[in-house]
């Protein structure tokens, strides 16, 4: 199952990415998108670094420079797999009633 969080970083950007590893001292991760706040309230991606390469994708950083890492909200998940094309789209959890 592909690993989803939130990360904070010490330059105070917020990113969703794919974790693919993480030790005590350092986190691989790829496909990052940085969350931008839009002028109506709402909340944007952007890609995290756009000139890395698309045949070698993660990215490993020191856990040094990490504040947080969380889990994403189901709506943020769910657009950031429309987006890397899992095209899973995550809704309300459905409940029987008896």
């Amino acid at each position: 199952m592909i690993e989803i969080k939130l990360m904070r970083i010490s330059t105070g950007e917020e990113i969703v990415a794919e974790i693919v590893e993480e030790t005590d001292d350092k986190v691989t991760i790829k496909n990052g998108l940085v969350l931008i706040p839009t002028q109506t309230g709402g909340m944007g991606f952007a890609p995290w670094s756009p000139v890395v390469s698309k045949n070698a994708p993660e990215i490993t950083m020191s856990k040094q420079f990490v504040v947080y890492i969380a889990e994403v909200d189901s709506e943020v998940r769910s657009k950031y797999n429309e987006i890397f094309g899992s095209k899973i789209i995550t809704g309300p959890e459905k409940q029987v009633i008896w």
